[in-house]
């Protein structure tokens, strides 16, 4: 079903900040830098800064593994007991992002790229 997780988003709060952290860490400036997502390359590793993650619910960062079909996944996901805690939502491009959380209370991202 999932072919590899290559993306970690960060929900923070302030976005120049965390920016300027990251960009230390990682090694390199950002690839993408917008008001609502900058985002890293490190290899075929991609990091997001989302500044509106925890308005969205999210309190960690969260890995988004890449699917074929996000709702076949989730439908997958949700017979195995997953909750969907944010309904597949186009992130530009026509990439879709969803999360879900387990029985546990692990979120865990799906991305589907066109």
């Amino acid at each position: 079903m999932a072919t590899g997780m290559n993306t970690i988003i960060y929900p923070v709060k302030d976005l120049a900040a965390a920016k300027e952290l990251y960009a230390q860490l990682f090694g390199v400036q950002p690839y993408q830098d917008q008001p609502y997502y900058v985002g890293f390359r490190v290899g075929d590793q991609e990091f997001g800064l989302d500044p509106n993650g925890h308005k969205q619910g999210m309190t960690a960062p969260v890995g988004y593994w890449e699917v074929a079909d996000i709702q076949q996944a989730i439908g997958q996901l949700e017979g195995a007991g997953a909750e969907v805690v944010q309904k597949p939502r186009d992130v530009g491009g026509g990439k879709l992002i969803a999360r879900v959380r387990d029985a546990d209370g692990n979120v865990t991202g799906l991305a589907q790229t066109p």
